[in-house]
């Protein structure tokens, strides 16, 4: 594998020593929309067994959402978890009906985001896991930062390590240090194209105009992001 699977394992790892995110014997539901985020995030979490020195367990699960009347193709991902040894689960749901046909949702995401999560949760204390990863790096916890900001007026931002009490799962985010464009560069490099999400709304969400806000930002000034994170950490803004 090459430079950059191996730079975004460093990141990983440095971030889950820091939050301690894992402890030895877990077994970690790691939720694959199909997307490269989640991808990226299952296999350097998969490499990184080798020299975390805890030992933990790795699978992955994808959820259908039913956007399209054909069901999504997951071949590519069932294709990259075999070969990195992962084991790997599609449950197949109604969201997408259910979000736009029945509740004919005019701002959907909120929805649709709640029952991905109950649905995925559900699915790891099925297979028995007691973790959930998820594949935000960190030019989602800035764009969530100015959305809750610009949005809804107040200071907050997802957290690194969070529990909930009713699951008895504790979700972790080892990305959080990377930055998109390394997560996109580690992608190509293991020569991923992404399972399109057949979102009906896909790419016209505030999430874009803030990716766009963060993206212009940046071009500005290089050391926008590190700032960003420097900032959050500074904070102790959930548990950052």
């Amino acid at each position: 594998m090459g430079n950059n699977l191996q730079y975004i394992e460093g990141l990983l790892r440095r971030a889950c020593v820091h939050y301690e995110m894992i402890q030895a014997g877990d077994r970690i539901c790691v939720g694959v929309s199909g997307g490269k985020d989640s991808v990226v995030l299952a296999v350097a979490l998969k490499r990184l067994q080798r020299y975390y020195g805890l030992p933990y367990e790795v699978i992955a699960v994808s959820l259908d959402p039913g956007f399209k009347a054909e069901p999504l193709d997951f071949t590519p991902v069932q294709k990259i978890m075999q070969e990195n040894g992962i084991p790997y689960k599609i449950y197949t749901t109604d969201i997408g009906k259910v979000v736009f046909d029945i509740r004919k949702e005019t701002t959907p995401c909120s929805l649709c985001a709640k029952m991905r999560r109950g649905i995925l949760h559900d699915a790891a204390k099925e297979l028995g896991c007691n973790k959930v990863a998820l594949g935000h790096h960190l030019d989602d916890a800035i764009e969530t930062f100015y959305m809750n900001l610009w949005g809804e007026g107040r200071i907050a931002c997802f957290s690194p390590v969070s529990y909930l009490s009713r699951k008895d799962l504790t979700m972790i985010r080892p990305m959080v240090y990377a930055t998109e464009q390394e997560v996109i560069a580690t992608a190509q490099e293991l020569g991923y194209t992404p399972v399109a999400s057949g979102c009906p709304i896909d790419g016209t969400t505030k999430r874009e105009e803030m990716k766009q806000y963060v993206t212009k930002h940046s071009e500005q000034d290089p050391a926008f992001r590190q700032k960003m994170l420097g900032a959050l950490q500074k904070s102790h803004i959930d548990r950052w």
